[in-house]
């Protein structure tokens, strides 16, 4: 990976950091993405240090925010010549339905929509960069249906419920975007990390389970660092980073794969078409973006 450029969201704790942990060992220049300036300069000093790697740095964005989103695509290219991976690993779980300040449900605006957004507002870079790759970090439970009625707890809301959903979503989005950019020297592919006991799980309200979860939340509290922490965040990390860098994997395009990075079939839900392009649309309307990176001369194939 030396002379490579890689962005990672939510790279300040949890699966991004050890994810570009993972790319900053095997030289790469490795630039983090997190929405608190001290938490973000802390796990840059971290890497560093782990990796003897001084070429990672950080910057900053609140990815529920399209103005920041957009802010920070201005900012990555303004400072850096090229990027050969971008990883969206950013992740939300919100215990209740909160609207952003455009107007989107939270969980999806981080979970699909920034992914959308940034991946689009860095394609001209990526394709400059060509070979490039994008990684999109999926989650939670990959099976079940795409409810479209209900993509944003407009009927009814669970916070974990929602999380899959949108994970599912990505998916959807990702799937359709691999399709729109085939020949272009950008790869769209995605990574299943497996469980892991990070920060955003630690901090979960008891409200953001199911009703009939809800008893035995203690309980779990107590299980799942023994099950799921510790080594199991760094073995989580594995597929996006293989994803993000094996030589093996040049050419791979329009995937799936498991948490031991092999690749697997899409859920159904997602290989529906119906559901990729009604999620594409959703997101086209929900996080506008310029018209000239959907059209037919800027892309790879015709959606």
């Amino acid at each position: 990976m030396h002379g490579k450029t890689v962005l990672v969201t939510g790279g300040t704790g949890g699966i991004g950091k050890e994810t570009a942990r993972r790319l900053a060992r095997l030289d790469a220049r490795v630039v983090l993405v997190g929405r608190d300036p001290g938490r973000a300069r802390s796990a840059v000093e971290e890497i560093r240090r782990d990796t003897g790697n001084p070429d990672v740095a950080a910057l900053t964005a609140d990815l529920t925010r399209q103005r920041d989103v957009r802010r920070l695509a201005g900012e990555l290219t303004d400072r850096y010549a090229a990027l050969h991976v971008l990883v969206n690993n950013a992740g939300v779980v919100a215990p209740r339905r909160e609207l952003t300040e455009d107007g989107v449900e939270t969980a999806f605006a981080v979970n699909v929509l920034a992914p959308f957004m940034l991946t689009h507002l860095l394609f001209p870079v990526l394709r400059a960069s060509a070979p490039a790759r994008v990684v999109n970090v999926a989650g939670g439970i990959p099976r079940g249906r795409i409810d479209l009625d209900n993509l944003q707890g407009e009927r009814s809301y669970v916070g974990l419920s929602c999380y899959n959903q949108t994970k599912l979503a990505l998916m959807a989005m990702s799937h359709a975007f691999a399709e729109r950019v085939a020949g272009t020297g950008v790869t769209v592919n995605v990574a299943y990390p497996g469980h892991a006991y990070t920060s955003m799980n630690k901090d979960l309200a008891s409200t953001a389970y199911p009703v009939l979860a809800r008893p035995v939340v203690p309980l779990l509290r107590l299980l799942l660092p023994v099950f799921y922490g510790g080594r199991a965040v760094v073995d989580a990390s594995r597929s996006s980073a293989h994803l993000a860098s094996s030589p093996d994997l040049a050419g791979m395009h329009g995937t799936y794969v498991d948490s031991r990075s092999r690749p697997t079939p899409w859920p159904a839900s997602v290989l529906d078409e119906r559901n990729r392009a009604a999620v594409w649309e959703i997101c086209r309307r929900l996080g506008p973006v310029d018209d000239a990176l959907l059209s037919d001369r800027e892309w790879g194939s015709a959606g």
